[in-house]
């Protein structure tokens, strides 16, 4: 069997607010065929998220002009809890809830070259908190006093049963009880672990990337959670997903970055299961939910690939 994908691209997003290189900053890692057919890795750690994202599209734009298909990951969450966008009054009976929530980000989080309105992100979560709850909920670790308000603080307020969205999505749910997995909330935008930031930060530059190609697709929610197929891909040569580097244990090299090898370990393990033809089926989606679930994950929560 034919592999699905050419390329393999993951990305370790970054949520810092001026230019950085090396630990905590933005890795991308490329596992390609050279001009030999080879497959061949290369790391690359731009300074800003705005010249990630144009590393990308050019990097994607080369690969896809020579015939390839790619495979690109992002490892934050591209997804919120099911009734994120109803509870936030968003339209969505004219396009999908997550296509709802990339909308409202990518009209309110435009970038800088050196990353200097990244705390736009604070007053963004609090706008979505007013929305939501009128008050600190569900957003929160606003660790500076400057970026507190009325409706985002620093400490969590209870999820409790009768509020409009869980605290975690379904995925985060499931990986939360495998030993030693803890992922972290979407709503936690400060502290250690924490992947709010990256999200509200990360999804207007993939709603750029997506809309620069014209055979982008998001997975799972323009693909939908069926095994992918070559009879699938027709027409469509990028597919972006949502990872989890932490899926894969990773040992770096004495003297390598974490991010950095986090990257190309996830590189090469779904080009290793697409070579092996078992990298379709992970586009199926978790066993056991029902089919009420399965359409919330399709419809705004999305999913991990290979979870």
């Amino acid at each position: 069997m034919a592999r699905l994908f050419d390329a393999y691209i993951m990305v370790d997003w970054s949520a810092a607010a001026k230019p950085a290189t090396g630990a905590n900053s933005v890795w991308i890692g490329i596992l390609a065929r050279d001009a030999r057919l080879k497959f061949q890795f290369r790391a690359v750690n731009p300074d800003t998220r705005t010249k990630a994202r144009a590393f990308l599209v050019d990097m994607i734009g080369k690969l896809l002009a020579r015939g390839d298909k790619v495979l690109l990951g992002f490892d934050f969450a591209l997804g919120y809890p099911a009734g994120t966008a109803d509870a936030a009054n968003f339209d969505t009976e004219a396009v999908p809830p997550w296509q709802a929530m990339f909308e409202f980000l990518s009209s309110r989080l435009k970038e800088r070259e050196d990353n200097s309105r990244a705390d736009e992100r604070f007053a963004v979560a609090a706008s979505l908190n007013y929305k939501i709850s009128g008050g600190q909920f569900p957003f929160w670790g606003a660790m500076s006093q400057r970026h507190q308000s009325a409706t985002l603080g620093q400490k969590k307020t209870a999820f409790d049963s009768d509020r409009a969205v869980a605290e975690h999505r379904m995925v985060e749910s499931m990986l939360r009880k495998q030993p030693g997995a803890t992922p972290k909330t979407v709503w936690q935008l400060g502290g250690q672990g924490s992947v709010g930031s990256q999200s509200l930060m990360g999804i207007p530059h993939v709603a750029t990337i997506k809309s620069s190609f014209e055979g982008a697709r998001l997975w799972p929610f323009e693909l939908g959670l069926d095994e992918l197929t070559d009879e699938g891909l027709q027409g469509v040569n990028l597919v972006i997903t949502e990872i989890y580097p932490s899926l894969i244990p990773t040992k770096p090299a004495p003297g390598t970055v974490l991010d950095a090898a986090q990257v190309e370990t996830m590189a090469r393990h779904y080009c290793d299961l697409d070579g092996k033809d078992r990298l379709g089926a992970l586009f199926m989606g978790p066993e056991g939910k029902t089919e009420a679930e399965m359409s919330q994950i399709q419809a705004e929560e999305g999913w991990i690939l290979g979870i």
